[in-house]
């Protein structure tokens, strides 16, 4: 009896820390989805900046430099080991070479950083801002599936 209350109790605390793990997983999951979506809503105008179907608006451009830096320091922790599946369009790749994942976000906040020093004009701005999300189409090519 003592056996069977002990297994069942066992069983419990297993399924108790397995949900919370695929909680904490899906949390994680919108978590990044909800930032990298907001570095898409920052660049969908600056990218016409650059194709000069919107105009050039310094404080603007400047916003969205600000944001790749902050987050460029937070993407990386939320990429943990075991999130890879669910709603999620990140490849296995992140996990196995997560040093270059992680390398690549600090290389974006770099060049944000370098980028929002040099940035004072449209020139400069067509100059320096398309070196910036070159980084996001590297990452992407080589850990997000492809829609």
């Amino acid at each position: 009896m003592v056996r069977r209350l002990t297994a069942a109790l066992a069983a419990g605390i297993i399924t108790a820390i397995a949900a919370t793990a695929v909680t904490a997983q899906a949390d994680v999951i919108k978590e990044r989805q909800a930032l990298l979506k907001q570095f898409g809503d920052a660049t969908k105008p600056i990218g016409g900046m650059l194709r000069g179907s919107v105009p050039f608006d310094l404080a603007q451009v400047q916003a969205a430099l600000d944001l790749y830096v902050k987050d460029a320091k937070v993407l990386p922790t939320l990429f943990p080991a075991g999130s890879g599946t669910g709603d999620t369009e990140a490849l296995p790749a992140i996990w196995t070479n997560k040093a270059d994942f992680d390398a690549r976000f600090a290389k974006l906040g770099s060049d944000a950083a370098a980028a929002r020093a040099a940035i004072t004009d449209e020139a400069s701005f067509k100059a320096n801002f398309p070196g910036v999300v070159r980084n996001c189409g590297g990452c992407h090519d080589t850990y997000r599936q492809k829609n």
